[in-house]
């Protein structure tokens, strides 16, 4: 009989918030027979505190592990206060680590990164990047489980003769420069009229707005949809011939494993976990933080030579592979039963 897990993180898709790991991963997980018990749906942080410590509680006799999805920024304060009353419970917790800018949480407080991490029956780094970070802080209970997805959910396309159509899918929010897109589709209209963008994903921070009255001051006719189920904005993926990540900050993106994994074309910012990820004119082409004319020029680039692009979504069809959840299971078998 599998373990009992008792999975912390924000549940929040149906309050229109994007999918994270609680839900792609716990449902994997539910699927391969283990019995999961979350927290927490609540839409208030405050509420879902509360609702995430309560269950580490009301669950600490009837199960084997406590999985935290563990961030950078407010949520990294769920994170701790659970870990401590997991420790308290005496009870094994495996902090899920996630977002490019950790690192940066390591060195800005070390003291409660050390009550947190030190105290885990083992971290969970889904990328090289966060595994050597950790690794150089000192955190031996560390080890690399990649994040996933089910290969048999998308259909890998072989895009010849491409065009100009951009895809970006993301949550709206500062830290992912969704404006980035927005210039990057200014400056390609100029070379390439019939140029065309669409921007798939929820607002997150308030960005979204801003966003739209970019495009609104530019002229620029981009398609928003909003959020969209994955079945959705994968069939909308047929339609568009290269990915764009405009992030600041980045660990091990889904969504760009998922676009290696239907067979556009990626162009990235070169930042946190990306050059972990990506290989540059290999699997993708990756451009400097915050450089729109770099990402013009590796978009035409792409549309210009056709054994680089098919180089590329070869190389990075390979890739994914990895990534899969057939593999990835056996990883999380091994760790927790």
């Amino acid at each position: 009989m599998k373990p009992k897990l008792l999975y912390i993180g924000n549940k929040l898709s149906k309050h229109g918030i994007t999918v994270t790991s609680i839900e792609t991963l716990g449902t994997l997980l539910e699927n391969d027979g283990y019995e999961v018990f979350y927290a927490s749906s609540y839409k208030n942080k405050l509420l879902r505190l509360f609702d995430m410590l309560f269950k580490t509680f009301y669950y600490r006799k009837k199960i084997d592990y406590v999985l935290i999805d563990t961030y950078s920024t407010y949520n990294f304060w769920y994170a701790f206060l659970v870990s401590q009353l997991c420790r308290i419970l005496k009870l094994k917790y495996i902090p899920k680590l996630h977002g490019g800018d950790l690192p940066n949480r390591l060195k800005k407080s070390p003291k409660l990164c050390q009550m947190i991490f030190k105290n885990a029956y083992l971290n969970v780094a889904p990328s090289a990047y966060l595994l050597e970070a950790f690794s150089h802080k000192g955190f031996a209970r560390i080890e690399y489980i990649p994040n996933t997805v089910e290969l048999i959910n998308y259909q890998f396309k072989k895009r010849t003769q491409l065009q100009p159509r951009l895809l970006w899918v993301r949550s709206f929010a500062s830290i992912y420069n969704p404006q980035m897109a927005i210039e990057v589709f200014d400056e390609l209209k100029k070379d390439y009229p019939h140029a065309s963008l669409c921007m798939v994903g929820p607002d997150k921070d308030g960005t979204f707005e801003k966003v739209r009255q970019l495009a609104h001051k530019k002229h620029l006719d981009v398609l928003f949809t909003g959020k969209l189920s994955k079945k959705d904005w994968i069939n909308i993926s047929q339609q568009y011939d290269i990915f764009i990540n405009t992030t600041h900050f980045d660990n091990t993106p889904v969504s760009v494993i998922e676009a290696m994994a239907l067979g556009l074309p990626i162009v990235s910012t070169n930042v946190g976990g990306i050059s972990y990820l990506l290989e540059n004119e290999k699997t993708a082409l990756l451009v400097p933080d915050r450089d729109t004319q770099a990402m013009v020029a590796a978009v035409k680039r792409i549309l210009s030579d056709a054994h680089l692009s098919d180089y590329m979504m070869h190389n990075a069809y390979e890739l994914v592979q990895d990534f899969d959840w057939n593999k990835v299971k056996r990883l999380w078998n091994a760790l927790l039963i």
